[in-house]
This record gives structure tokens, sequence and C-alpha cells, in this order.
């Protein structure tokens, strides 16, 4: 479903670009979300304001492609989840397999760096979305066995298997996907082209947040995979994974953690409009009640910090994280190790603030007015902040990031932070 695109050039066009399409989004929010459809009208909006092209450079040839740094990118998410934050996820999503090409391509060049460069150009010429994933799925998270590859009869690879993944897979233009290639055991990353007959996509319409993501699972029936579609290898054995190529699931964790931030954001920024538009009472002030009210005062102050100190991390290791990723190939286990931590920081601070935030949003506006006409009752739509906050942050395990910052802090364990996704 790709279309033909613009692109953000300047800074001052691209945050206009943002803002507006966040507007946008944010009319309809609670009624879409509502309504749980395919995001065929999200990612229309998204391609035709060029946001997908934000992290690859323009290509002479092809055209397209802004060349944003991640700081941008995270930017951009952060606005837009503040409005919609399956959108946001959705897109988040796509950032970080748009570098896939940087991650894979090695430090000495060769066939995958030639590979590379052009297959990201296209995807910013074409306007395409991706989906997919590039590291297997964890146990026990209910994503499948994972995929497979096999050596094809006239050469290249044919994939089998089924994957449950969070964002685009019924919307995507492409899909980039990790599997196990049969005999080796080495994880080999392609592109797949989602229209293929053997591939099949379920949309995941039981969601409890996070409803409009276009998640679902994907099962691949012996789809041919050409050598030229196979982007690159991550050996099976983990220590052999050089630094920066590690930092992949780190980009998207970070990316993430704007999602959160967005809801958090978005959340508090909505209700605060609905307690101005409450109208003066005669008898003291319920929880929703003047402006005036020491209570309510008291209450946004507690959420406003709450939501200053998860931005002040999160950004602290959005700034950390950016550089790291201009180091580039000299990159150490110990600096990885480092960014690991920062990143481990902000999801765990903006994930326990996204969720407590939009619990207690919910009493402050709990029979308040709606903030403008046709929002539908004292809370609208208000807790489909708190379901989303549920749905992104239920996948992350607090406990594990906080032990591996302790361990890293107490015990100084680069090496094991260092390949930790």
């Amino acid at each position: 479903m790709s279309t033909q695109q613009k692109t953000p050039r300047d800074d001052t066009l691209w945050r206009r670009v943002v803002r507006e399409l966040a507007d946008d989004l944010a009319v309809d929010a609670h009624v879409r979300d509502r309504a749980g459809k395919s995001p065929c009208d999200e990612v229309e909006r998204l391609q035709e304001a060029g946001l997908p092209a934000f992290l690859t450079a323009a290509d002479p040839a092809l055209g397209g492609g802004h060349g944003a740094d991640l700081r941008t990118a995270c930017s951009a998410v952060r606005e837009l989840s503040a409005a919609d934050s399956s959108v946001g996820e959705l897109l988040a999503h796509h950032y970080a397999l748009s570098w896939t090409s940087r991650f894979l391509a090695g430090p000495s060049g060769g066939r995958s760096a030639e590979t590379f460069p052009r297959l990201d150009a296209r995807t910013a010429a074409e306007g395409w979305l991706l989906a997919g994933a590039t590291e297997p799925p964890p146990p026990g998270t209910g994503a499948g066995p994972g995929l497979t590859l096999t050596r094809a009869d006239r050469g290249g690879w044919l994939l089998d298997g089924r994957r449950a993944f969070d964002s685009a897979v019924t919307v995507a233009d492409r899909l980039v996907v990790a599997a196990r290639a049969a005999g080796t055991g080495d994880l080999l990353v392609a592109l797949v082209d989602p229209a293929h007959p053997g591939v099949f996509a379920e949309a995941a319409t039981d969601r409890v947040g996070q409803r409009l993501t276009g998640a679902g699972t994907v099962v691949f029936d012996h789809v041919p995979v050409p050598r030229a579609r196979v982007l690159g290898t991550l050996p099976a054995d983990e220590h052999a994974v050089a630094p920066f190529t590690a930092l992949a699931p780190l980009v998207l964790r970070l990316l993430l953690v704007h999602v959160a931030l967005g809801i958090a954001e978005g959340a508090l920024a909505e209700a605060r409009d609905v307690n101005r538009a409450a109208p003066p009472e005669p008898a003291p002030a319920p929880a929703h009640g003047l402006p005036d009210d020491p209570y309510l005062l008291l209450s946004y102050g507690e959420l406003a910090t709450a939501a200053h100190t998860a931005a002040a991390v999160a950004e602290r290791a959005t700034d950390a994280l950016t550089r790291g990723l201009r180091t580039g190939w000299t990159l150490g286990f110990e600096d990885r190790a480092d960014l690991a931590v920062l990143v481990a920081a902000a999801e765990t601070v903006t994930g326990r603030a996204a969720v407590q935030l939009t619990t207690r949003i919910l009493e402050l506006v709990e029979g308040a007015p709606p903030a403008a006409p046709g929002a539908g009752g004292g809370g609208p739509g208000f807790d489909r902040f708190w379901r989303n906050a549920r749905a992104l942050t239920a996948r992350t395990r607090p406990s594990h990031r906080l032990r591996d910052i302790g361990d890293h802090y107490l015990n100084n364990t680069h090496t094991r932070l260092a390949r930790s996704a």
C-alpha cells in the first residue's frame, strides 16, 4: 500500500508536518480506538506526510529520505504518540527496522553493505512501511516458535513458520524478519513481500490496548527468499555479535520509551483541558473541581513532575544512544553496555510513570464535563490512555531491567549487558 510521498527537508518543515499530523490524529483518536479497525487510513496519513522516510538519507538516483538522526525520530514518535500512541508505535517499529542496513552491513562492507543502502533508499523513495522483527521471539511470549529458512533447490531459501508481531503486519509494504537457517543455526534477516501468496496475515482483534498498530500473526508457507533479499546474518554465537550491531534492539526499545512518554504527556494534556473546562461549583470542589482547588493543583503538580522526570531520563538516554550510533563500528562492548543501562533506566522510569499517571488521571476526570462538544462524557475516552500504557509496558519486565542496572552498577558487568537485548 505504498504511495508517492512528500518528504520534510528541514527542521522547521518537519516539526510543522508532525504537529499538523498529530493534531489531525487527535481529533478522532477516541473514535478510531473504539472502532479498532486495521490502520490503513493512519498509514496513508503517515506516508502522505513523508514520515516513514525520516531516518533514511536521500539517494541521488531514487530521491526520498530526510536523513534525520535518532533524536529527531524519537521526537516525532513522542509527539504523534501523545495524539495516538498506536500510530506512534507503528512508526517506531518502522524506524527501528529501517536502520537494519546500518547494523548488519559490517565494518568492512561486502555484499550486504552494497545491498543495504540501495534497500534503504528504495524504502524511502517508495514510501514503504516496514514491519517485522530482527530478533527471534523470546520464549514464553506467545509469539510462536519462530521462523526457519531451508535451502531451495535452485538457490536461495524457503521461509516457513508462524510468528506474532506487535505492529503493522496487516498493513506493511514489506516485512523484515529474522529466521534460523537450517543446519547452521545462524539468524538470517530477510526482506519479504507480504503480498506473496505464501504469506498469510491474521489481525489481532482482541487487544486490550494499542488496538490500531496493525498487530497480528503471520504464517509463511514455503515463501521463496532470493539471496538478494537476505539482508544479513547474525551468528548463532551471541558473543560474536559486534557491539554496534547489538545496538539494534536498543534503538527499538528507546523508540518505544518515547511512545510511553507520549501516552503520559497526551493523557496529562487532555485531562488538563477537561479540568479547565469544569464549571464553577457552589459546593466544596470534588476531585475534578475548580482550577484553584488545592487538592487538584497538588495532583497535577505530582503528575507533571512525574512526566518531567520521565522525560529527563528518556532524553538522557536518547542523547547518549544518538552519539553511540554516530560512533559506528568503533563502538566497544563497554560503551554498548553503558548505553543499555541508560535505555533500561528510561524504560523503567517511563513505563511506571505512564501507568501511574494514566491511572490517576482517570480519577481526576471522573464526572467532569467533556472538554469539547460531542466528546462523550466526563472522561472522553481517557480509558484508552490507561489501556495503551498497560498494553505497551506489559511486554517488558521492570524487575529484569532493574536487576541488570543493579548488576552493572554494583559489579561492573559490562560483558553481559553488552550482549543483553
